[in-house]
């Protein structure tokens, strides 16, 4: 075997691990690493303009292959500006390793220029960080880390100074067989017992169902059909069991809509399916909660558990299922499915009148225009604030469609570079950048990678102007708006500047035709559309018992307004309910 730097073994490994990219931007301390990509045809670099958008791009790459992703910064300022796309990638579950190279090692510790310490820093948003200090370290460091991100889902971080990626490994290094798949987690007989028993004695059973669910659609729906459950979601759910959905009673928390809320607290039994769910003052504490979710720390920190079981959603269905008696009834099925087609009807009146010649254009139409118009295995990445509104209450999920966001962390400006991640998986998939004007302008750098790299992303962008949610926040507070308003630019001028397609819309007549005429571009494209900063109001259902501080302001933003095709699908799932 030919002698290697440590560099390239580097990359040999996280070819073997089934890494195709490494996003970043060069620097001196990570040179090696860099030419050792240059001179291996398996893996590319892909040069960003800001290491945040690097982080983010491979998040976004994980998250949708669940396999690992890489990106890689220098020392010091360079790897620093990682940290909040690896937060945002380690709280999504998502498997990424990132490079963090480093002064040179004789240098540590004397301030020296640039000097920082990753193997510190990057501790709290990854489940393995260390600092390679000695080629005979490789390649079990490396490995080490790779089987944690994987293993774990989420990140690992490794520290390299320059000066080591440039000497020789170790000649004979041990390479083990790398683990690249999670395996499924049965629960034990026990708890699979104590479930059945609990579903057994129950009335009035509610699902509800997060990311975790992803792959048991068809197990979820069997288990609903059995004990005539209805079925809610948080958001990060909705891409997973939504879709074909007759017991779909929509969506509880901060973004809500229909009756998920009242389906969890009117049941005798409500169980958590594969989700994290933050917001516990949206669930019941009178009613029985039994939680299945695969990472057993997740359990019990949301709300007080009957029951705790640890497994796989799918692997855990399948057991239970056969175990549990039929129910008869549908009433309370019925009754949830029609007082969520009620909420969706009585919603979707303001903004159905007349918006087609309401300028500036409601934010709600792009949406649902947007749902319309999109291709029906899109990817949609979607930034952080009222984007999330709307891609809540109008993106209609179809199994094959995908969306994406930084749901849990959230962050700003995700939309943009988690949309050059997805683009990089597949160029011919349609990946359209749901932005505000905000989030957009933080990381507008890295427009340039998409034209750089000639790649097809599609950003409609929201440009009401503001920082539309933290306004809102601070007048639900009773403060005036200070700080929120955007003096921007015309957006679309600047991508057809930057050599893309670009066009500005002002009235909504224009939007389905802006939006078709970008799609049909074959390269990046940007829609930048003046929407109404104050097409919001307060919800009828909130107060300020149930959430405080953010949660209340966010809360209150969720608007009477249109949701898109949930209402077709509810008045879909009403033809199913018997009448006597």
């Amino acid at each position: 075997m030919a002698k290697q730097t440590v560099a390239e073994q580097t990359v040999d490994i996280l070819v073997r691990a089934g890494v195709r990219r490494l996003y970043g931007v060069v620097g001196d301390s990570l040179n090696p690493v860099v030419d050792a990509i240059r001179r291996n045809a398996a893996i590319d670099w892909i040069q960003v303009r800001h290491e945040e958008a690097a982080a983010f791009a491979a998040g976004a790459e994980a998250q949708l292959t669940g396999k690992l992703a890489a990106c890689a910064g220098s020392c010091g300022p360079g790897n620093l500006h990682l940290i909040n796309g690896l937060y945002d990638a380690h709280r999504s579950m998502a498997p990424v390793l990132a490079l963090a190279s480093h002064i040179p090692s004789s240098e540590i510790g004397t301030g020296f220029f640039q000097e920082t310490h990753p193997d510190q820093l990057f501790r709290e948003c990854s489940h393995y960080c260390e600092l390679i200090s000695n080629p005979q370290q490789m390649p079990r460091v490396l490995q080490t880390a790779v089987q944690n991100a994987i293993g774990q889902g989420g990140v690992s971080v490794i520290t390299l100074p320059g000066d080591i990626a440039a000497q020789q490994a170790p000649e004979r290094s041990i390479e083990h067989a790398l683990v690249t798949t999670r395996p499924t987690v049965r629960p034990g007989d026990a708890e699979i017992e104590a479930l059945a028993r609990m579903v057994d004695e129950a009335g009035k059973v509610t699902l509800f169902c997060g990311s975790g669910t992803a792959g048991a659609h068809d197990e979820v729906m069997r288990f609903a059909e059995r004990v005539k459950a209805p079925v809610g979601h948080a958001l990060r759910g909705k891409e997973w069991i939504q879709y074909d959905n007759p017991y779909d009673v929509g969506m509880s928390g901060l973004l809500g809509y229909g009756a998920a809320y009242e389906a969890t607290h009117e049941c005798d039994l409500l169980i958590l399916l594969g989700t994290d769910f933050p917001y516990n003052a949206f669930l019941p504490n009178d009613v029985k909660i039994a939680q299945v979710d695969v990472r057993p720390q997740h359990l019990g920190r949301r709300s007080k558990l009957d029951l705790a079981v640890w497994g796989d959603v799918r692997e855990t269905l399948r057991c239970l299922t056969p175990k549990v008696q039929v129910k008869s009834s549908r009433k309370f099925l019925d009754k949830m499915l029609k007082k969520h087609a009620d909420a969706l009807e009585g919603v979707v009146k303001a903004y159905t009148r007349k918006v087609e010649k309401h300028t500036p254009i409601h934010p709600e139409y792009v949406a649902s225009i947007l749902d319309e118009e999109a291709a029906a295995d899109a990817i949609f990445t979607v930034d952080t604030g009222m984007n999330n509104v709307w891609a809540a209450r109008y993106l209609t999920p179809n199994g094959r469609r995908r969306v994406i966001g930084s749901f849990t962390h959230g962050s700003m400006a995700n939309a943009l570079p988690q949309a050059i991640g997805a683009q990089f998986l597949d160029r011919d998939r349609q990946v359209v950048a749901m932005s505000g004007d905000g989030g957009f302008a933080m990381l507008m750098g890295d427009f340039l990678t998409l034209v750089q790299y000639d790649l097809p992303v599609k950003i409609v962008l929201f440009n009401n102007s503001s920082l539309g949610m933290v306004e809102l926040e601070m007048m639900v507070g009773g403060l005036p708006a200070y700080g929120t308003t955007n003096h921007n630019p015309d957006f679309a001028a600047i991508a057809r500047a930057a050599g893309a397609h670009g066009v500005r819309v002002e009235k909504p007549k224009h939007v389905r035709g802006a939006l078709r005429d970008a799609f049909k571009h074959k390269g990046p494209a940007l829609v930048d559309i003046v929407t109404d900063p104050n097409a919001l109001s307060i919800p009828p259902k909130i107060s300020a018992e149930m959430v405080g501080g953010f949660a209340l302001s966010a809360g209150k933003i969720v608007l009477d307004g249109g949701v898109g095709r949930m209402l077709q699908m509810a008045r879909s799932n009403l033809r199913n309910v018997p009448r006597p």
